[in-house]
């Protein structure tokens, strides 16, 4: 089924949202969880992120941006809300209403080890998220979609609504503040 069929159900019948719940909130809730660092901030906000496009998704409409690029945007913009205001959101559970809320819990429990698990492993990857996140945001976005989500410029330049010259130019200069940084540690 292509995105623009998906998005036609989903407009037909809101219960068909859950179709593309499942097939982006791994990638989003991922991509948030690398900007963030913590289990439960990121829950919130990809919370935020899929119920503000659950809201909006009867105006979304093809004009040269799919709807992931439109996710991400969601997403992007909710982290820097939550950076920006440093407060949780209100709980993901008091956003979405679930059937089964228990079997939801138990995914993102063994979801949160396996991400935990993960970071452990990887000592030097936290240093350089550390070192990412005294960046200022507009290098963490453009560093966080090129190597953790793996986005090309032109998808960058897409997502946060950017000149693809400006994200060049603002990877350049975040590599090397981000290299400065990882040297001092």
């Amino acid at each position: 089924m292509t995105e623009e069929e998906l998005l036609n159900n989903i407009k037909n019948n809101k219960e068909n949202f859950s179709e593309l719940f499942n097939l982006y909130y791994k990638p989003i809730f991922g991509y948030i969880f690398r900007r963030t660092g913590d289990f439960d901030e990121t829950a919130d906000i990809a919370a935020n992120t899929f119920l503000k496009a659950f809201n909006h998704i009867h105006s979304f409409s093809y004009r040269g941006i799919s709807i992931k690029i439109w996710l991400y945007r969601i997403a992007t913009n909710e982290i820097n809300h939550f950076f920006r205001h440093k407060r949780k959101s209100n709980s993901l559970f008091e956003n979405i209403v679930y059937e089964n809320k228990e079997t939801f819990r138990n995914l993102l429990v063994r979801d949160k080890e396996e991400l935990e698990t993960e970071l452990r492993n990887n000592e030097q990857f936290i240093a350089v998220l550390k070192a990412l996140k005294t960046l200022s945001e507009k290098y963490q976005e453009v560093i966080s979609l090129r190597y953790f989500e793996g986005k090309d410029n032109n998808e960058i330049a897409e997502i946060l609504n950017l000149k693809e010259g400006t994200v060049k130019s603002q990877l350049s200069r975040g590599l090397e503040k981000l290299r400065n940084k990882c040297n001092q540690i």
